[in-house]
């Protein structure tokens, strides 16, 4: 049937929004963050990269014991209390903060800053890319699997909004010589992500995955590269090809984007703020609307035309230099973007194998991450006048 619950919707939106808003420093902010303690550009493919990799390999076997075990919930309560601890550890990173580890080393809180996010990503795509991920599988079927994603794919954007706010209060967009207060914005958000860990524990709907122990662990993290597996399952393998190939492209700038925005266009401050809350508002109440009827439609149709939206989105932010260029081509580009993630997102999880969920996470993220993220900032990096 059709209806999710309310109990579900509620676990799934927490979980998913504060899981956002980690995802959100760690996407965008600590690219900027580490540029501002090291003052160095190549640590931001660097760290794009290195932390793709964690969350694949970390997603990929944790994926796949989570099926054995047939647990999702305690994976993912722990796994975001630990997120949590970690995002808070960046407070200690900056070279200008008086509690710092790395005093007057802007090279060496660059590196730490690289290892500590491989650390927040392990934690991170424990409790969110393999068990998140595979427990809405495991309370969805595909009569509302579509609203779902729709829902789960605007929650980046709310949460880039939240965080660009916050970052705004502590004065992390401005350029002027202001004081920048990494430390709060770490602790609060570091603060939140602890705090969903505890309440999943209680909130977070009880475990239906029925344990898998009857077959070996080893052979099933290379189940989903069997042949056989491939050849009886084309559609889900076409779905996650166009999914690499898409996001293979919106990482060829999204790395860089906040940092575009601000450094080259010069929308800093409360410009800047308002600028990015417009477009990822519009943007978010556009792919919203479009949810509630992706299923009735049929998403199969709608795909073609979010990706030109994408397009034209992206060829218009090519030429745009003023605010109100920014925020039209923005909205465009952020639209079909999220149109697009959801509808792919979805379409994956309609082709998964029942009782394979855990077991495809790890395959999901080498083609709709890991591929994504160490090839794509490196070709934005080559294309552009960053060196």
């Amino acid at each position: 049937e059709g209806k999710l619950g309310i109990r579900n919707w509620i676990a799934f939106i927490v979980a998913g929004l504060v899981g956002q808003l980690a995802w959100a420093i760690e996407n965008n902010y600590l690219n900027l963050y580490v540029f501002d303690c090291s003052g160095d550009y190549s640590f931001i493919p660097l760290m794009t990269a290195l932390s793709a990799i964690a969350a694949t390999i970390t997603t990929f076997f944790v994926g796949a014991l989570s099926d054995r075990l047939g647990k999702r919930k305690l994976f993912i309560s722990i796994g975001y209390i630990l997120w949590g601890i970690s995002i808070i550890a960046f407070a200690f990173l900056d070279p200008k903060s008086s509690l710092t580890i790395v005093a007057n080393s802007g090279f060496m809180a660059g590196v730490m800053i690289v290892i500590m996010d491989c650390v927040m990503t392990f934690f991170g795509s424990t409790a969110n890319d393999a068990c998140f991920n595979a427990s809405v599988n495991d309370h969805t079927n595909p009569l509302n699997r579509g609203k779902v994603d729709s829902v789960l794919s605007v929650l980046p954007l709310f949460a880039l909004i939240a965080v660009t706010v916050v970052g705004g209060i502590f004065g992390i967009s401005n350029t002027n010589g202001d004081p920048v207060h990494w430390d709060y914005f770490f602790y609060l958000f570091g603060g939140l992500t602890l705090l969903a860990g505890l309440v999943c524990l209680f909130l977070y709907p009880k475990d239906n995955k029925e344990p898998v122990k009857n077959e070996n662990y080893a052979l099933n993290l290379i189940y989903g590269f069997r042949p056989s597996v491939v050849k009886n399952n084309v559609s889900l393998y076409l779905s996650l090809t166009a999914f690499m190939v898409f996001n293979i492209a919106i990482q060829c700038f999204m790395p860089y984007f906040m940092i575009y925005i601000q450094r080259v266009l010069g929308i800093q401050g409360d410009t800047f703020t308002l600028t990015l809350g417009i477009v990822l508002v519009v943007a978010s109440i556009i792919t919203i609307v479009i949810g509630l009827f992706m299923d009735k439609i049929g998403r199969s149709k709608i795909i073609i035309p979010a990706l030109v939206v994408t397009i034209v989105g992206s060829i218009i932010m090519t030429f745009v230099t003023e605010q109100i260029g920014v925020i039209f081509g923005g909205i465009i580009l952020m639209a079909g973007y999220l149109i697009s993630t959801a509808i792919l997102s979805s379409k994956i999880r309609d082709y998964i194998p029942e009782g394979r969920d855990g077991v495809f996470q790890g395959v999901r993220m080498i083609f709709v991450v890991l591929v994504p993220m160490v090839t794509g900032p490196y070709i934005g990096q080559a294309v552009s006048y960053i060196n």
